[in-house]
């Protein structure tokens, strides 16, 4: 079975061949039908390939193991390459943006040529071929709960959103309406720079060691509960570390257990955590007696 950076390393490198296949057909698209927009849109599929890169050099360090000077491993690697995804993906709507507004205000010196029929085949085929690598690079990242791979999943998209403001702007010009193209290209650019920063946000949030949410955390409790002998949770404490969870639990149990006993329930709780929820990376659980607050032993 495959392991989460063999996963992500897979998806990335089909992409990669995917993403130049198609940055070679645009381009002859553009070239042949006289299309402006389908040659930009073009370059912006060869530049996923430069994202697809990153998320490849991001996952690489991040499934590194642990060594003296990282003991807890590098996974927060992981959210810079999420991080750096971002700011390509917010670049890349804003020049969308920018050529938006460049086409609006010069309408009437420059008026565009009108594109023939292969660019118009070309935007349908990008769209139809982009937005599957979203899905099946979204299914991917929600399967090993991957920052850099869903940021890489949203530059897809991204690009199939390019390639819808072409197909306007292409059917307008055809249509001769071609100020369609600017305006689609506005609206673009507000939803990719919506989608960096929440990529962005979550990143942050993952670097700071925020706490899982409430959902993980009423699971983390039921699972501890349902073994025999805990008799209550006195404190527990989640933090994310890249993708990974990190858990500190005291739990009360009988304070006439022997250390022995005590210990062998703990290491039941411990694994049955990490065989519940494959993300934990590493739990740390102290046994309190149930009649007071002293520790009695402890389980890493």
């Amino acid at each position: 079975m495959e392991n989460h950076t063999q996963t992500a390393l897979r998806v990335s490198k089909i992409t990669i061949v995917i993403n130049l296949l198609l940055s070679v057909v645009k381009l002859a698209a553009g070239l042949i039908a006289h299309s402006g927009a389908m040659v930009s849109d073009a370059v912006h599929s060869a530049s996923d390939v430069f994202s697809t890169v990153v998320v490849i050099i991001g996952m690489r360090a991040a499934g590194k193991e642990s060594d003296r000077e990282h003991p807890y491993g590098h996974e927060r690697m992981e959210c810079v390459a999420a991080i750096v995804l971002a700011g390509v993906l917010l670049i890349t709507g804003l020049f969308i943006g920018w050529e938006g507004v460049q086409s609006i205000l010069s309408a009437d010196e420059h008026p565009l040529p009108v594109p023939g029929i292969l660019a118009l085949i070309a935007a349908a085929v990008s769209i139809a071929v982009k937005e599957g690598m979203y899905w099946y690079t979204r299914k991917a990242a929600r399967q090993i709960q991957s920052d850099a791979l869903m940021a890489d999943a949203w530059h897809h998209r991204s690009d199939a959103l390019s390639s819808v403001g072409a197909l306007i702007g292409i059917s307008g010009a055809q249509l001769g309406v071609p100020v369609l193209d600017p305006i689609a290209s506005l609206v673009i650019c507000l939803m990719i720079a919506k989608a960096a920063y929440d990529i962005f946000r979550d990143a942050v949030n993952k670097m700071v060691d925020e706490s899982c949410d409430e959902e993980t955390e009423a699971a983390v409790r039921q699972c501890t509960l349902s073994h025999d002998g805990i008799d209550r949770i006195d404190l527990l404490r989640t933090r994310k570390f890249g993708n990974r969870i990190y858990i500190e639990m005291e739990v009360a149990m009988n304070g006439d257990l022997t250390l022995t006993e005590a210990h062998h329930r703990a290491e039941e709780v411990h694994s049955d955590i990490e065989k519940a929820f494959p993300q934990v990376k590493h739990i740390m659980i102290h046994v309190n007696p149930a009649e007071g607050p002293g520790h009695s032993d402890t389980v890493a």
